[in-house]
């Protein structure tokens, strides 16, 4: 058995409602993929800076993925308005990365977007990011011509219709 397919099997890995004490981890694991390719944005940092003014309490979600209780992976469901939501600050801790976090991730974070009653889970990104791409190709996402988004490096942008009504009318972007 190789080496990478016994630390895949082996992770321990629990989804967990965001809490107060996710706060940096959130921010940081976030920062360190943004950075590494772009410069923060405006955008960036309100939601990083304020997660619970800007993503929980206007109706939101975050996810955490933990590994023996240290935080390994993040996502926002952030509410859009009529049953739409955008998946956003997905990020999986360089070490954790090859271990199904993400999948895992993706899963619980459309599971919970359908037990909010969303009809259609929107996200954004850039082509750069081919893990992720394939990643949400995985979860469903396919493809659109979206509107104009807050983010400089948003080159992509995607959707998963979950049930309910699926016009083809564009969604704005919510401005942060």
């Amino acid at each position: 058995m190789t080496e990478h397919y016994q630390r895949r099997k082996n992770a321990k890995v629990e989804i967990v409602d965001f809490r107060s004490e996710h706060a940096d981890a959130f921010r940081q694991m976030n920062l360190d993929w943004i950075t590494l390719y772009w410069e923060v944005e405006d955008a960036d940092r309100l939601y990083l800076d304020n997660p619970r003014e800007k993503i929980l309490e206007p109706g939101g979600a975050i996810l955490m993925a933990l590994d023996e209780g240290e935080a390994v992976g993040t996502v926002a469901l952030i509410s859009m308005g009529n049953g739409s939501y955008e998946l956003a600050k997905m990020a999986v801790d360089a070490r954790s990365r090859g271990k199904g976090v993400g999948w895992r991730l993706g899963r619980a974070l459309l599971g919970r977007a359908r037990d909010m009653g969303a009809t259609r889970v929107y996200l954004e990104s850039n082509t750069v990011l081919e893990p992720a791409i394939s990643l949400y190709r995985k979860l469903g996402f396919r493809s659109i011509e979206g509107g104009a988004s807050c983010y400089d490096r948003c080159n992509i942008q995607m959707e998963v219709w979950l049930g309910g009504d699926r016009s083809t009318e564009t969604v704005e972007h919510p401005s942060p």
